[in-house]
């Protein structure tokens, strides 16, 4: 048996940090907790990283691997292989730690055998290194029942055994954030947080986390995976897409041509891609919508809206209701409708999967599509504006604005029933990028829309 174990393993995985590694190498050497060994492994780079990390061999703390570039997820099992401790951090090669990260975050686990993982509030920093705010996340030991906000995936404290018995990280997925890890851990172990920012997360434009969009592809590419891996049932989901159309609101153009085709094809195309979506349902007093759906869609039910469910003054639970109870008489009650909207054209249907997902995964009665906005906010008291948030530098999890956004909301058939309305119960949610996010409003909207169906059509054949 190895005597003088570590306890605490920290790896940092580098392709072409130079201009961090560095830095982020000596913040863990200058941990005040010293029982530690550090991995670092260059993963295929060629802007002089090597050297830097050469530069360390001769350190007995550490231990430093050169590899063809591989990916993070292989040099992240690389050094779950190669450490000894009994616990595991990983340290971005672009960010660094606060000199007590690690004394606080180990006494947390020595404290609690039962504890899985442990992760801290953080700085983001730009480019140079300049704190930009203090990202302040919830108490998960008194303030959080839906674990749908995962812990950032490095400067995460989790002990190697549980890691090594969920089989490490998954080379399934090439990008990673954590949530696989987090997924794979929630509903077995115990886990725990500290409100001490203990790491600077930096931001520029090579983080992964700047590719928002593989980013949240692959985040729902994990989430399928999860619903597969626990075998959760599958859920009865019906589709209604709800339609004016101009006979009752001259700004609904549902036939009107974006990228070579109806609006409302994108949405209802989209749909059918899924393979989560029982029924897909169009609900509508437009004469002219339903003609064009019938003769193209045939496999879409048809659902004649009443004019008084259609004006633009009229919730739209009254028409879920009444579609609802349309489809009832003849098919068996759906666990969820989902709505789905036409002015959000570019919802994929990946989103769409997604949403249904986290319904399932979560055991949420809501689903919402969203986006985070951090920009300024004001509200008026009577005296002039007044800055929603006050203290701008800090900025806390509980106190993060979201914004409705991609025209997709999936409600728990019960839910509506009960509550007559489409937020009642625990809302769960979806992130869209800023493409599935955007709507037609205005003309200028339509003109944005074309530019952006091209891109599609373009992406589409790249990737055909």
């Amino acid at each position: 048996m190895e005597l003088n174990l570590p306890l605490v393993s920290v790896y940092i995985t580098n392709h072409n940090y130079a201009d961090y590694l560095q830095e982020a190498i000596e913040s863990v050497l200058a941990q005040t907790f010293e029982d530690f060994e550090l991995i670092i492994i260059d993963d295929g780079s060629s802007d002089g990283s090597g050297a830097i990390i050469s530069s360390y061999e001769n350190d007995n703390r550490i231990v430093c691997i050169h590899q063809e570039n591989r990916g993070l997820v292989h040099s992240s099992n690389v050094a779950l292989k190669l450490s000894r401790g009994k616990y595991l951090m990983r340290l971005d090669a672009d960010d660094y730690l606060a000199p007590q990260a690690l004394g606080i975050l180990v006494s947390e686990l020595e404290k609690d055998s039962e504890i899985a993982i442990v992760f801290p509030d953080y700085y983001l920093i730009d480019k140079q290194g300049n704190v930009e705010s203090q990202i302040r996340r919830h108490n998960f030991q008194t303030d959080v029942n839906l674990f749908d906000q995962p812990a950032h995936g490095a400067c995460t404290l989790i002990r190697k055994d549980v890691l090594e018995s969920i089989g490490g990280y998954d080379q399934t997925f090439s990008i990673q954030d954590g949530y696989d890890l987090w997924l794979n851990i929630v509903d077995k172990y115990p886990i725990r947080n500290v409100n001490l920012p203990l790491f600077y997360y930096r931001q520029h434009e090579k983080s992964i986390t700047k590719n928002e969009t593989e980013l949240l592809k692959t985040r729902g590419k994990i989430k399928a995976n999860h619903v597969q891996k626990r075998q959760l049932m599958p859920v009865n989901v019906v589709a209604i897409i709800p339609i004016r159309g101009q006979s009752i609101d001259p700004r609904s153009h549902p036939l009107r041509k974006v990228g070579g085709k109806c609006l409302i094809d994108w949405t209802i195309e989209s749909a059918l891609e899924s393979k989560l979506i029982t029924k897909i349902i169009i609900s509508s007093p437009d004469l002219q919508v339903m003609e064009h759906v019938r003769a193209n869609y045939p496999e879409v039910i048809l659902h004649e809206r009443e004019v008084k469910l259609s004006r633009i003054n009229t919730a739209i639970e009254e028409t879920a209701i009444e579609v609802l109870d349309f489809y009832k008489s003849d098919n068996k009650e759906p666990d969820a409708l989902l709505m789905l909207y036409i002015e959000w054209p570019f919802r994929s249907t990946m989103y769409i999967d997604k949403a249904i997902n986290t319904f399932q995964l979560y055991d949420v009665d809501v689903v919402d599509g969203v986006r985070s906005d951090n920009d300024i906010f004001y509200v008026h008291r009577g005296n002039g504006l007044e800055l929603w948030h006050k203290g701008q530098k800090l900025r806390l999890e509980r106190e993060e604005l979201y914004r409705r956004a991609g025209g997709i909301h999936l409600i728990r058939t019960s839910t509506l029933v009960n509550t007559k309305h489409m937020l009642g119960g625990r809302i769960g949610h979806i992130f869209l990028d800023q493409q599935a996010a955007f709507t037609i409003k205005s003309d200028l909207d339509w003109e944005i829309a074309e530019l952006i169906a091209n891109r599609v059509e373009e992406s589409d054949h790249v990737g055909g």
